[in-house]
């Protein structure tokens, strides 16, 4: 059944936080028909805010990890999702004819860069997690386009 299962990778700058969140919520909502993978330009580290909420909402991104594309197995993908602007502008090309769209999403630690408080930081992060969750669960009508 794996093999019948579209190939969605979520790019962002660092694959820390946005693109984690959003791996992570298409493999919770729709991993039977979506086998999902994200990266990064760059590898900032996964940001432990993002496992918070994350954990918070019912779904475990503890286990992930930042990963550079070209650290991923070779796959086709069938979407490829950026999720920031650098990502966008700086996407790679990829083989084949792979749709990419770009979806961006505010950048959590830049929103809470000057908060010292935890909850509101926390906020920060929610806001954006729950913006993610919107987009993933419309995610299957995208692929269906």
């Amino acid at each position: 059944m794996a093999e019948l299962k579209r190939k969605v990778l979520f790019l962002c700058t660092g694959n820390s936080c946005r693109s984690q969140m959003a791996e992570g919520w298409c493999r919770h909502l729709h991993g039977e028909v979506i086998e999902s993978f994200s990266a990064g330009i760059e590898k900032h580290g996964l940001n432990p805010f993002a496992v918070k909420v994350m954990r918070d909402a019912g779904v475990d991104i503890s286990g992930h990890f930042s990963k550079l594309i070209d650290e991923l197995p070779t796959v086709d993908f069938d979407l490829v999702v950026t999720v920031c602007g650098h990502a966008d502008v700086n996407c790679p090309v990829f083989p084949g004819p792979v749709p990419v769209i770009h979806q961006p999403f505010d950048d959590p630690p830049r929103l809470a860069a000057n908060i010292t408080d935890k909850y509101e930081k926390t906020a920060c992060y929610q806001r954006v997690c729950d913006e993610i969750l919107a987009f993933v669960k419309e995610l299957p009508l995208v692929l269906a386009e």
